[in-house]
């Protein structure tokens, strides 16, 4: 019963972003500015920097919530990813090798020779996946190698972060310094200030996303899923029956940090900006939050959580911009307190009580979340 709930909840799933990824760019294209229903270019760069945070946020959710491993540097990935592709942005400015149309704050009198590949689309697509994705092995062979785990690997993984944050800040690197790259004018060949390339990057956004929500469905329920909840709910089990727990944590983990990439690389464009702020400390910290808010081991949660979260963000960022971190840290103790499943426990639960039958629906959530 509660695996037809699941596929059904899922197909739901599945048609609501499917729809919303279609419709919300024809309300930009096909209604007249002024109508009730007509979407500016703004809101859809909006919406389509939270569907990047959405897939962000699943990316996390693949360590967290379904192999029990707190990663509090999928920010860092997240940046990795949009700083490779930037590179291609900010050299797509200009003539290959004109070094009079790259932004004056670069401050360059010869182009670094790490940045020559970039002007290939195809290797900075490439670099989105594989830079996240490299720094992700190494890190994560040698921690679960020495078979480190629990809040040691989040306060490493915390220290990871921070060190590319100094790194990516110096100016002394080749990545822009403290202001990082901006000032983006052609995505692929056309100007990246037109309704088509905004309605593209929105689209892009939602299929993106829909195919990390696909991906995370049909890993779930393959052999690798199992034995990934298996490590989450018991390590020493599952390495006594003869798997090799540190293979499956760096498969995940680089999994993870491909993602993050990714999301990171739609981000930019729509964002208009990259620097190293996206590297703080504080931005892992809130992604855990969105988690949190929307359901850990919840595949559709860290979506819900996410949107609610940068929603809330943003109002409050403008109404009480200097109380936002107090509220922020106020709603993850009242969901660690009172609603330890997130908003997508507390729907079942209300399902449930409607139903008339809550003892069932506790059972199926204490299940999803041993």
């Amino acid at each position: 019963m509660t695996n037809k709930l699941e596929k059904s909840a899922d197909i739901g799933v599945f048609i609501a972003l499917i729809a919303f990824t279609i419709v919300f760019p024809c309300l930009n294209a096909f209604t007249a500015e002024g109508s009730a229903m007509h979407v500016s270019g703004f809101q859809l760069s909006v919406w389509g920097k939270y569907m990047c945070y959405a897939v962000l946020a699943l990316s996390l959710n693949m360590l967290w919530g379904y192999t029990g491993l707190l990663c509090l540097g999928q920010c860092l990935f997240f940046a990795l990813g949009g700083y490779a592709f930037g590179m291609y942005l900010i050299l797509s400015i200009g003539e290959s090798g004109d070094m009079a149309s790259l932004p004056t704050f670069l401050n360059w009198d010869d182009l670094p020779a790490i940045w020559g590949p970039f002007f290939s689309p195809v290797f900075a697509v490439g670099a989105v996946l594989l830079v996240p994705g490299i720094v992700a092995f190494i890190f994560g062979f040698l921690a679960f190698r020495s078979r480190i785990k629990g809040v040691y690997f989040s306060i490493l993984t915390q220290a990871l972060t921070y060190a590319g944050f100094l790194l990516f800040n110096s100016n002394e690197t080749p990545f822009g310094g403290t202001n990082g790259f901006t000032n983006f004018k052609v995505l692929f060949g056309a100007d990246v200030n037109t309704a088509a390339i905004d309605q593209g990057l929105f689209i892009a956004s939602g299929v993106l996303l829909i195919g990390v929500y696909a991906l995370l469905t049909w890993l779930l329920a393959t052999k690798f899923g199992k034995v990934q909840r298996a490590i989450r709910d018991s390590e020493n089990r599952v390495r006594f029956s003869g798997f090799s727990t540190t293979h499956y944590k760096v498969f995940i983990f680089v999994l993870s940090a491909m993602v993050a990439g990714a999301a990171g690389a739609l981000y930019v464009p729509q964002a208009g900006i990259i620097n190293p702020g996206e590297m703080l400390p504080a931005r892992g910290l809130d992604i855990v939050v969105w988690v949190a808010v929307g359901g850990r081991s919840s595949k559709f949660g860290p979506v819900i959580g996410a949107i609610l979260v940068s929603l809330l963000k943003s109002y409050t960022t403008q109404v009480f911009p200097e109380y936002w971190l107090i509220i922020l840290g106020g709603i993850f103790v009242f969901v660690v307190i009172f609603m330890p499943d997130g908003v997508v426990g507390l729907i079942k639960k209300v399902i449930a009580l409607m139903k008339g039958d809550p003892e069932e629906i506790d059972e199926n959530i204490e299940e999803e979340t041993a």
